[in-house]
């Protein structure tokens, strides 16, 4: 929880953010540190505890606001998931920091003691009930479990944005990106088809 002001009407609060997303995406959660994230924010370490109680709380507040960005940009449609997870692709080739910085909390959170008010646990639950909802209208294969729906489709779609060494040169970097894409998008067509009429897969 955000303290009597909030980060968004607050200059020093929004340079505590900046700073914040930047130290987690760089060093994780245990190897962020709250003086370096103060120093970077011109304030004081007690001013960013006046903000945010702990770090833990400070990353999933941070976390939070990057996991929102990445929905707005990126709309699930269960009836087309192949285009779904080329826009996911597409967005964390843009923003590789930002997929770095929820990687983290999935590495190093202890499972099982999110707050009920947690971003990721309430994203996820929203994107099932969506599946959910496209199976039952007949938008979506209804064999599958939503729960397994969403994971397989994040995990495919992600699955190029962990550094490899199969990435190429810098110099042929967008036609590789260009042709991961395609493969992203043709692994999920084939596992779960747009339904007959939602937008090809490469238009989305």
């Amino acid at each position: 929880m955000l303290g009597a002001v909030t980060a968004s009407t607050d200059s020093t609060g929004d340079r505590i953010i900046a700073a914040a997303t930047e130290e987690f995406a760089r060093y994780g959660i245990a190897g962020a540190r709250v003086e370096r994230i103060a120093r970077t924010a011109r304030t004081s370490k007690e001013r960013v505890y006046a903000y945010h109680r702990s770090k833990e709380q400070l990353y999933r507040f941070v976390a939070g606001r990057e996991l929102a960005a990445m929905g707005d940009a990126v709309q699930l449609d269960p009836a087309n998931l192949p285009g779904y997870a080329g826009r996911v692709h597409d967005h964390l080739a843009g923003h590789p920091q930002r997929h770095r910085l929820m990687m983290w909390g999935q590495l190093e959170l202890p499972p099982g003691e999110a707050p009920p008010d947690d971003p990721f646990q309430a994203s996820i639950r929203h994107k099932v009930q969506r599946i959910r909802e496209a199976q039952q209208t007949g938008d979506l294969d209804p064999a599958w479990a939503p729960e397994d729906v969403m994971m397989f489709v994040s995990q495919i779609a992600t699955s190029w944005s962990v550094p490899t060494g199969l990435s190429g040169d810098s110099s042929g970097r967008d036609a590789f990106l260009a042709a991961r894409r395609a493969a992203i998008v043709m692994a999920v067509q084939r596992l779960f088809p747009a339904a007959t009429g939602s937008h090809p897969p490469h238009d989305a």
